[in-house]
């Protein structure tokens, strides 16, 4: 009897692109493609901290290269993707929260918002995949979206509404670049510990709320998130597009 084998998680001989990757969920990701063997290119604006990121990553004997680059420059983006070569994973990390009541929402907080969350990790996505395209070998695109973008929140209409557009941008890309072998999921994580997030957890009712709704009841770490993305990056998910991977310690579940 021949026994059925797993699929590899590794990622040798793969080129995979992290944006919002000096920080946070998006340094995670870049070190979780690494481990895998991939060699990664980290996006950030901030090229100092993104450096001493990828020298970190290079330190421990993985492969992780800085590229400073703001992906709302949709002009930038393009130069970009038309100078380097194809990638066969995308994990767009790179987002903006700016939370307010619904008839409190600033213009210019809105359009920060959708420019980043929405218009950019389009493109994003995009591009990748007409270099996925050429290179004719198939890839994964992974949006790291939120739980917010299958459920509503107090003052976070804007932000459930750009994650919302990224659900509905996956299903219909997965529907076209599929017969190329082309994958297209998301990630929604609920309430992640970061440098940006503690201020949200230093606040005892807020806390108080947010692990009344985690069934788990404790927050997000950033290692949560990172095996999920070693899935969805690999052959271990050969069959898996379109959807969603909420890693939201039950919130949802409601």
């Amino acid at each position: 009897m021949k026994l059925p084998r797993t699929p590899s998680f590794r990622l040798d001989g793969k080129r995979a692109l992290v944006t919002g990757a000096s920080r946070g969920i998006g340094l995670g990701c870049a070190v979780a493609l690494a481990e895998m063997g991939a060699d990664v290119v980290m996006v950030a604006r901030s090229s100092e901290t993104l450096e001493a990121a990828a020298a970190t990553i290079r330190a421990e004997g993985m492969s992780a290269q800085p590229q400073a680059l703001d992906v709302t420059n949709i002009e930038a983006v393009m130069a970009f993707f038309a100078a380097a070569a194809a990638f066969d994973v995308l994990v767009n990390s790179a987002g903006l929260a700016r939370h307010s009541t619904a008839l409190d929402t600033r213009v210019d907080d809105f359009d920060a918002v959708m420019d980043l969350n929405v218009r950019a990790a389009y493109f994003l996505a995009q591009q990748t995949a007409r270099g996925m395209q050429h290179q004719g070998q198939g890839g994964s695109i992974i949006q790291i979206s939120s739980q917010m973008g299958h459920v509503g929140g107090l003052e976070r209409a804007v932000y459930c509404g750009s994650k919302h557009a990224i659900e509905g941008i996956n299903k219909s890309m997965a529907i076209e670049f599929g017969a190329e072998g082309i994958r297209v999921n998301s990630i929604c994580p609920t309430f992640i510990r970061t440098p940006l997030s503690e201020p949200t957890f230093s606040d005892p009712e807020k806390l108080a709320w947010i692990k009344s709704k985690i069934k788990l009841n404790r927050v997000g770490q950033i290692e949560d998130i990172m095996g999920a993305v070693q899935y969805l990056a690999s052959d271990a998910s050969a069959l898996v597009t379109g959807t969603s991977l909420l890693i939201d310690g039950g919130w949802t579940a409601d």
